[in-house]
């Protein structure tokens, strides 16, 4: 009983701090992503369907972890597809979730499944970029769009300047080791709003390396 108790006190401390609790809430009770697994998906419209991952919601503090759960129970291997609609959200989770789709060889498109089965365009936002850019093949999909900003850090007190060069020195690396060119990062620094880049201005980027192709 004096464990259980050390242990539930201990817990509780834990818990006791905002970020814990959030990163608890986030992983256990209520994800802020929800996802789906497909049998069979044409991203390219290349006549050949393979298994995917479709992902959807808001990255939160523990979607990395859950994020790789979900990919374990998919079984999903070398050339699948992650098929991402996300606002953005953690830069931190999201870069993580970037190198576990390189790390196994996963390919990147933004959109939704329709009822059918059939791909929807969607949208792929700020931190949903991180995740999209890990891709070993990034897709584009007709319609679907990127958007960048700039980040800025959500601890208060924070000196917003010196926070804003740190992150986007950590996403510079980032991209840079993904293959992505640097002009990103400068789009992403330019703007606090979203800004979607066209169609070929992401392919100029190698942010889209595989373009969308007419169905």
């Amino acid at each position: 009983m004096v464990i259980f108790g050390g242990i539930g006190a201990q817990a509780y401390q834990e818990l006791s701090k905002p970020e814990a609790w959030a990163y608890w809430k986030d992983l256990y009770l209520s994800p802020s992503m929800a996802s789906s697994e497909v049998v069979s998906l044409d991203p390219d419209n290349s006549g050949r369907g393979r298994p995917a991952l479709a992902m959807t919601g808001e990255i939160g503090p523990a979607t990395a972890s859950w994020f790789r759960e979900k990919l374990d129970h998919a079984k999903l291997g070398p050339g699948d597809t992650v098929l991402l609609s996300s606002p953005g959200g953690n830069v931190g989770q999201a870069i993580i979730m970037g190198e576990i789709i390189r790390a196994r060889g996963l390919n990147t498109a933004v959109g939704t499944m329709d009822s059918a089965g059939r791909i929807e365009p969607s949208y792929c936002a700020s931190a949903c970029v991180m995740i999209y850019a890990g891709g070993k093949a990034r897709i584009g999909v007709e319609g679907s769009r990127l958007g960048v900003h700039r980040f800025v850090s959500p601890k208060p007190g924070a000196d917003p300047v010196a926070s804003a060069q740190r992150t986007m020195g950590y996403v510079l690396s980032y991209m840079t080791k993904m293959g992505v060119a640097s002009s990103v990062v400068e789009a992403m620094s330019a703007t606090e709003k979203i800004r979607w880049l066209g169609t070929g201005e992401a392919a100029a980027m190698n942010l889209v390396t595989d373009p969308a192709r007419k169905s």
